[in-house]
């Protein structure tokens, strides 16, 4: 592993995705000892979806967010366009995703990941099948994409690869780190 420190520069590479034919798979099972649900929220508030975007994002460098207005934020999640699932079990949230549907013939899955007491439970897989074919559920959709980096889950592209996406493009790009953060290898 890697320590990085707040006011260090990095360098990572981001990965764009898309899938352009819904997969063949049907619904995932859900997992063994899962008893909690996936839970479409209605008018999130700004304060819960920036929760679950630290709770999920804060080991993988998340911060594009931080210098977002409140206002900003409140119009992208309250259209209706754009939707926030929340993974609840055992009272508490596991993971979430946003699928975003603006661009009329496509949708983005603009955010997806679990928290760190999540991982390795056999959630991810269901989490990110279910996200998905949710994607795809919606009339008139013919492509979906999604994008990760290596600042991500060192799995997330692999993932992202199982399960039908493919790679279109990549950049590299720096970010300035606003808190310590420590790369973990794969």
């Amino acid at each position: 592993m890697t320590t990085h420190q707040a006011g260090e520069t990095v360098e990572y590479t981001v990965t764009f995705l898309e899938m352009t034919v819904r997969p063949s798979y049907g619904w995932p099972a859900t997992p063994a000892g899962m008893n909690g649900a996936l839970l479409k929220s209605e008018t999130p508030p700004v304060w819960y979806f920036r929760a679950l975007y630290d709770a999920v994002g804060r080991d993988y460098a998340w911060t594009d967010l931080h210098a977002s207005e409140d206002t900003e934020i409140a119009d992208w999640l309250t259209s209706p366009d754009v939707a926030l699932y929340s993974l609840i079990d055992q009272g508490w949230p596991h993971g979430f995703f946003v699928l975003d549907w603006r661009a009329g013939d496509s949708c983005d899955l603009a955010y997806f990941g679990l928290v760190p007491e999540a991982v390795g439970r056999g959630l991810g897989t269901w989490m990110l099948r279910t996200a998905i074919l949710t994607g795809w559920a919606r009339e008139g959709v013919s492509c979906l994409s999604v994008n990760t980096c290596t600042l991500d889950h060192p799995r997330a592209l692999i993932q992202y690869q199982k399960q039908g996406f493919t790679a279109v493009r990549q950049e590299s790009r720096k970010r300035l780190l606003t808190r310590d953060w420590t790369l973990a290898e794969s």
